[in-house]
């Protein structure tokens, strides 16, 4: 039923629904709240406290003029009266509130007290003037746009609520239910958006989270059943060359890098396919594990593939792979989008003849004229830069191959586990010798001079920079106009002595791959960078990087680009600058400074975040969770894995009374069984 059929939607209020996601009434009733304010706490004023969230009911008795503070905000105090007492409602910020209030109005405000010198006030409240349709009690607060008050939000939801019976099914069955003591779905949607107390309000919200979290492990499990069926891979026994190779490595293989190689090659002498993650942490040497998996495919008469995200990183790898691998004769080829056609041609007919033996690539390998003789091994480099369909349409190109993916965005193995069923994990945990420990900084602006002076002191030493310009989320146009613009202003007001060069998203791939070489070369010493960095660049030269505006970035972008040091020999420092004014700003700050493990960065992210943004579902394939949150949900999420599980094992997918159940998975994953990847 679509919504705009619904009383009180025109053609404006349709277009500002569908801003929210919301097109059909069953849209507008999953719609649910984003917090609840508790409306029923009215006391007496002078029973109020300093930190109290408190409803009153009073009238306008002064409407001061706006006042403007030394720091530019405009401050709005109004003083409303009842029969216990006076008390003042202070607006920051928003000088036409006063044109909202008349003197003898009678208003509701919902806010917190602050009591200071013998007067109590109450900070930015929320308000409401209409005292007649005034509905005490818990009030559900919806996210909302500009454009719609909650009051019109509101209004909707509950004309929806009045076609439940036609929209909405129970999708568990009544046995199920009852045995896990969960309300009805028709009860647990009434009550979220209207609730009597908050015993029930929990209740019904653990009710949407269950089936929430029970579709989507059902989901799961049903891919991951698809995929173990799957046989005939080509089983790749070891290298009777390995031990040769391994020796004449220029590094020693670390006790986690030496587990995981062990690993994978026990899996490709399987007949069915490997589906593996490797999670590493920045600089823990997950190439090598790699070009090992790779060797051994090679070795064995196979064809492998690895796809990186950015042609720097595949450039790099190619190079990596031809150094390490020369000696065996192993034929390698780099397919990027700036290859020329004449190459291109030669290199994709012998690629078809099964004449090249290793393609590093980046999403050029995907495409349709590239076809394989004997594709058996599949690496995916940093792959949540890639989408589910992406490494779908690699994978494709062979039959049934083996599937290696590396990660450094750790994800905590326990949660990991719960997330994507009983796949393959690898983590290497270890930082390989030499790999330098990064001593990390927080600085407010005021030090920035000091910071550059540091800056100076180690180019001088012989040492190389970063710089990282502030994100800016508009769009790369802009990014790219701003990192010109810090580039110049660096030159002329702090570094006029040293050559910069730089680096953004705006420039062709050639000009970027230049500006590396240069930077690889010691042909400049600082590089003005926006996040293109962040992925994979090794320049061991490199001892500094500086990031303007940190506050901006989340933590895992910072532990990736704070990877970019450290890779020698030399002592290496991140600077992060930044005003941090919200208590999540100065938390990240902070985190970064205390730690460098990436693990621990990754939990801290989550809980920062929320996994939405941190797993990036689209990414993953997996259906969006409206209520649950896998971190804050974690004992719910083993609980539904549980049922999952126990559904399937016995069989219960056919039973009639989990059709419905069924039905939502298919609905919710749809074409997208194809595209999820355990990895």
């Amino acid at each position: 039923m679509d919504i705009k059929n619904i009383k009180g939607v025109g053609e404006k209020t349709l277009k500002y629904l569908n801003l929210l996601g919301i097109y059909s009434v069953k849209d507008a009733i999953f719609f649910f709240p984003r917090c609840y304010e508790d409306r029923r706490n009215i006391k007496p004023i002078y029973e109020l406290c300093d930190g109290d969230i408190a409803s009153i009911i009073a009238e306008v008795s002064i409407i001061y003029p706006s006042k403007r503070a030394n720091n530019g905000m405009y401050i709005n105090r109004i003083v409303f009266k009842n029969e216990t007492g006076y008390i003042v409602g202070v607006w920051f910020n928003q000088p036409y509130i006063k044109n909202n209030f008349k003197v003898g109005q009678k208003v509701f405000l919902y806010g917190k007290i602050s009591r200071k010198m013998g007067e109590v006030q109450i900070i930015d409240p929320q308000y409401e003037r209409d005292i007649d349709d005034l509905k005490l009690g818990i009030n559900p607060i919806y996210p909302s746009n500009k454009y719609l008050s909650q009051k019109v939000i509101k209004k909707i939801i509950n004309e929806c609520l009045k076609y439940i019976d036609k929209v909405i099914i129970d999708i568990l069955p009544e046995s199920l239910r009852k045995s896990l003591g969960l309300y009805d779905i028709k009860s647990a949607i009434l009550n979220i958006h209207n609730p009597k107390d908050f015993n029930i309000l929990s209740e019904s919200i653990k009710r949407i989270k269950f089936e929430e979290l029970l579709v989507l492990q059902l989901g799961i499990f049903m891919a991951k059943k698809r995929f173990e069926n799957m046989e005939n891979a080509y089983s790749i026994p070891v290298s009777k060359e390995m031990k040769e190779y391994k020796d004449s490595l220029p590094f020693q293989l670390t006790n986690a890098q030496s587990k995981t190689i062990r690993e994978i090659l026990i899996d490709m002498k399987k007949s069915k396919p490997m589906n593996r993650l490797v999670q590493g942490d920045v600089g823990s040497g997950k190439t090598i594990v790699a070009i090992t998996a790779l060797f051994n495919c090679a070795m064995n008469g196979y064809q492998g593939a690895l796809m990186a995200p950015t042609e720097i990183l595949a450039q790099q790898h190619f190079l990596s792979l031809e150094s390490l691998l020369k000696k065996w004769q192993i034929k390698i080829a780099l397919l990027c989008g700036s290859t020329s056609k004449k190459q291109k041609d030669e290199i994709l007919e012998k690629i078809k003849q099964g004449e090249i033996d290793i393609v590093v690539g980046t999403h050029a390998l995907i495409q349709e004229n590239v076809e394989f003789k004997n594709l058996a091994l599949v690496v995916t480099d940093e792959q949540h830069r890639f989408g589910v369909r992406q490494r779908g349409e690699l994978i494709n190109k062979g039959h049934n191959p083996h599937v290696l993916v590396m990660t450094a965005t750790p994800i905590p193995r326990t949660l990991a586990l719960f997330m994507y069923g009983d796949m393959d994990i690898s983590i290497i945990n270890e930082l390989p010798a030499g790999r330098q420990k990064v001593d990390t900084y927080f600085v407010r602006p005021s030090m920035r001079d000091k910071v550059y002076d540091f800056v100076k002191k180690e180019i001088r030493n012989g040492r190389q920079a970063y710089i990282v310009c502030p994100l800016v989320e508009e769009s790369e146009k802009l990014e790219a106009e701003s990192a010109v613009e810090t580039s110049k202003k660096l030159q002329e007001m702090y570094f006029k002595e040293f050559k910069i060069g730089l680096l953004h998203g705006k420039m062709n791939s050639s000009d970027k791959d230049l500006v590396m070489q240069k930077f690889k070369n010691k042909e400049i010493d600082i590089l003005v960078s926006t996040t293109v960095i962040e992925v994979g660049i090794n320049v061991p030269n490199a001892t500094i990087i500086v990031i303007e505006n940190a506050e901006r970035f989340g933590l895992a972008q910072l532990h990736q680009l704070r990877g970019r040091v450290g890779r020698g020999s030399y002592k290496s420092y991140c600077i992060l600058i930044s005003e941090a004014k919200t208590d999540d700003a100065k938390e990240r700050m902070n985190i970064m400074t205390k730690t460098s493990d990436g693990f621990i960065i990754a939990e801290k992210d989550m809980e920062l975040r929320g996994t939405g943004e941190f797993f990036g579902t689209r990414q993953h394939g997996l259906p969006e969770l409206k209520l649950a949150d896998p971190i804050k949900d974690i004992e719910l999420l083993k609980q539904t894995r549980d049922v999952a599980k126990k559904i399937i094992e016995n069989n219960l997918i056919y039973n009639k009374d989990y059709e419905n159940l069924v039905k939502e998975v298919d609905n919710k994953f749809n074409d997208k069984f194809n595209d999820i990847t355990f990895n």
